[in-house]
Parts: structure tokens; C-alpha cells; sequence
């Protein structure tokens, strides 16, 4: 059936590129997204799948099948605060933009809901669909596990997989230690602000945040391992609005991603020891508030190899990629910390390899023949798994 299920996929491709581009017309932000929602939750209704929306961070959890074990498929759906320019006949017009593919993922998802519902007789158990918000603010994965969504029924097992427009169509890559962990953190040091003529009777809070950059980076330089793989990186400075006034606040926002739990407490204990220590030598005031916090994507090696020898039972002219091992950061990580799981990437690269850019790009754009395969191989894994692992 393996085969079969890749060109079932492929018999409404159109219906899937039309829910994608619908998707892609309405990219909403964070934990709130009712149109994307609404637009969920009416072809479940449609496939007569029963589901839950969990209003306070538009997530969506629907179940498929019956029995004591349970398999998680999820996907995120949020997009970016980004002016589309792709040029795109669907582009989005709101100034927010599905520039990493959560569009396709959501439809993806779709494709294997419709897909499982058609198989619900061959489940061994329960297939639990998790549509997520608030991946990019790493504020979606937190909300759905604290609002029960692993449980009732416990899943057991889950599955992610993310598009790539790098990377060329067909291609699947996979590992252990997939993405990073992430500490977010946003610095406000407060001055004395006034004349520019006149800084000796003022507190000039971008001296002191010039500094503060150049403690922090001497962390990475000097307190952490040559060995340890980490990266701190900020992303944002910003202090005042003309040339002549020296400014009241300077704001500095960073992110720290490393693989290392151990690497992640130095390193954040010491941002946190070093910033105030640099602000109070340069007469500042400091604040520094925690914007995120995620651990690894670490990845069950043992469903890594179901998972593969699942995908290749689809006959789909797959190659596989192993070592995954990306700086990157995803809060699928918050599932992987607590089940056995697994995060694969999959190809969406535009055939005009000229025209590939990567995720988060204005000009971004996606290989639409990624969704029947995501559908298929989505649908398969979760029957696999069950199969092997599901109801006696």
C-alpha cells in the first residue's frame, strides 16, 4: 500500500495547492490567527474529522481512529512579520508573510487528515493532527502543551517535518541533534538623556550598549569551550532618533542556541551576570527580560530509522540526507523533550535553482509538488507506526 498512498496524495494535488494559496493569502502572527483557523477547522468539518480549538492560542488538535495508542502528527501554521515581494500571483498583500512555509505545512497536514480518514479502517489506534501556533516566537508549542495536548489521549509518539527552499525537491534529510536550543533575551539600559553638545552631564546608554555587545561576544571568545557548538547573536540594537540628542534607553535583543544543556546555564548565567555588571561601570540602569527559552531538537534515533524505512516504502524517488544539524531553532523541541520524536526536513526548492532563496526571505518561494509528498509520507509514518506499536 506504501506506493499507493504517495499517488492517492497526488490525485488531489490541485485541491492542495488551492489550499495552500488560500493559506498563503491570510498569514496571521503568533498565537492569534482566527482566519487560519477558520480555514482548519471548515475542511476538517468537511472530512467529518472531530477536533478541538484551543481559543487562547489558536491551535487546532484533531483525531483520527480509536484505541489505547496514539501518534502525533504536527504542524505549525503562523507566518512572519515580513512584506512579501516573491511576485507571486497569490502573494500575500497584509504586510505579513508565509516566508518559511508554515502554509504548506498546514496543508500538508491537511493532505494527511483527508489521507488517514480514507485509511481510518487500517489505524491501529489514534492519529492525533496538531495544528500549531506561534512556532516563529516559539510561543505555540509551550501554549498547546500546557493546554493538554499530548494527553486525552497520551500520545505516545510524534512527528514533524519542515520544508526547505534550499534544498531540492525530493530530498529528505534527517539526524539526532537537529536543531538548537534558543535563549532569547531583550537588554534595556536606561541613561540620562539630553543635549548632544553636552555628554559630560548626560548618561549616554549606547556607550554603554556598545559595550555590553563586546562583553557578550567574549563570552562565545573566551567562557565557552572551543568544542561546544553555540552562537550568540544580536539582532537588534536600537537607541535614539536624531543626531543631536543623546538618548534616554538603548535596547539590545539577542538570541543564544547551542546543543549543550550544560553550555546553555553557563552561558545564560553569565549574559546575565555580565550585562548589569558592563551597564552599572558605565552609570546605566539595566533590565534584561527573558523573550524565549527551548531546548534542543533532539531527535529518538530508533524512529528516525522507522520513519526512513516507512518513507522509502512509498517509492517515491526520495535521496536521504542524513546528519541534520542545524543552528536553527524550532519549539517542536518542547514535544521532543517530553515523547519519543522525530524532525525531518523535506525539499521545496523551486525548479529554477537561480530563483532559490532561503526561508525568511521577502522574495521566498516554495516547490508546490512538496505537498502531496508531505501528505503522503505523513500519513504513511503514522500507520507505520501504529501498526508496529499500536492497539494488541
Amino acid at each position: 500500500m506504501g506506493n499507493t498512498l504517495l499517488q492517492e496524495a497526488k490525485q488531489f494535488h490541485d485541491e492542495l495547492v488551492s489550499w495552500r494559496r488560500e493559506l498563503h493569502q491570510i498569514p496571521e502572527l503568533d498565537i492569534s490567527l482566527p482566519q487560519t483557523v477558520r480555514f482548519v477547522a471548515s475542511k476538517l468539518d468537511e472530512m467529518q474529522i472531530p477536533y478541538q480549538i484551543m481559543e487562547d492560542c489558536s491551535c487546532i488538535a484533531a483525531q483520527i481512529g480509536k484505541g489505547s495508542k496514539c501518534f502525533m502528527l504536527r504542524s505549525d501554521m503562523d507566518a512572519l512579520p515580513v512584506v512579501e515581494e516573491s511576485g507571486l500571483p497569490f502573494a500575500s498583500t497584509n504586510g505579513c508573510m508565509h516566508g518559511c512555509g508554515h502554509d504548506l505545512h498546514a496543508t500538508i497536514l491537511l493532505g494527511a487528515a483527508k489521507l488517514l480518514k480514507a485509511h481510518e479502517a487500517e489505524l491501529n489506534g489514534v492519529v492525533k493532527l496538531l495544528f500549531q501556533s506561534g512556532e516563529e516566537t516559539f510561543n505555540g508549542a509551550k501554549a498547546a502543551f500546557a493546554g493538554g495536548v499530548l494527553e486525552n489521549p497520551h500520545v505516545d509518539a510524534a512527528f514533524a517535518m519542515h520544508v526547505f527552499a534550499g534544498v531540492a525537491p525530493g530530498v529528505i534529510s534527517y539526524g539526532v541533534q537537529a536543531m538548537a536550543s534558543v535563549y532569547g533575551f531583550k537588554i534595556v539600559l536606561t541613561g540620562r538623556g539630553g543635549h548632544g553638545s553636552q555628554p559630560e552631564i548626560c548618561i549616554d546608554p549606547i556607550n554603554a550598549g556598545v559595550e555590553v555587545y563586546h562583553a557578550l561576544q567574549s563570552l562565545i571568545a573566551r567562557e565557552c569551550p572551543p568544542s561546544a557548538e553555540a552562537a550568540l547573536t544580536i539582532g537588534q540594537f536600537t537607541a535614539g532618533n536624531a543626531a543631536n540628542v543623546i538618548p534616554e534607553y538603548c535596547v539590545l535583543q539577542g538570541t543564544l542556541r547551542t546543543f549543550d544543556k550544560k553550555v546553555t546555564e553557563l552561558l545564560t548565567r553569565r549574559i546575565n551576570e555580565i550585562v548589569p555588571a558592563v551597564a552599572s561601570a558605565f552609570r546605566c540602569g539595566c533590565k534584561i527580560e527573558e523573550l524565549s527559552n527551548v531546548p534542543s531538537v533532539i531527535c529518538n534515533e530508533a524512529l528516525n530509522e522507522e520513519f526512513l524505512e516507512s518513507i522509502r516504502s512509498l517509492e517515491g524517488n526520495f535521496q536521504f540526507q542524513g546528519g541534520l544539524h542545524l543552528m536553527g531553532s524550532e519549539d517542536f523541541s518542547i514535544f521532543t523533550d517530553a515523547i519519543p520524536a522525530s524532525y525531518f526536513v523535506i525539499g521545496a526548492g523551486v525548479e529554477d535553482e537561480s530563483k532559490r532563496v532561503g526561508q525568511h526571505n521577502p522574495k521566498v518561494m516554495f516547490n508546490e509538488d512538496c505537498l502531496a509528498q508531505g501528505a503522503a509520507i505523513y500519513t504513511k509514518v503514522a500507520l507505520d507506526w501504529l501498526k508496529n506499536h499500536g492497539n494488541d
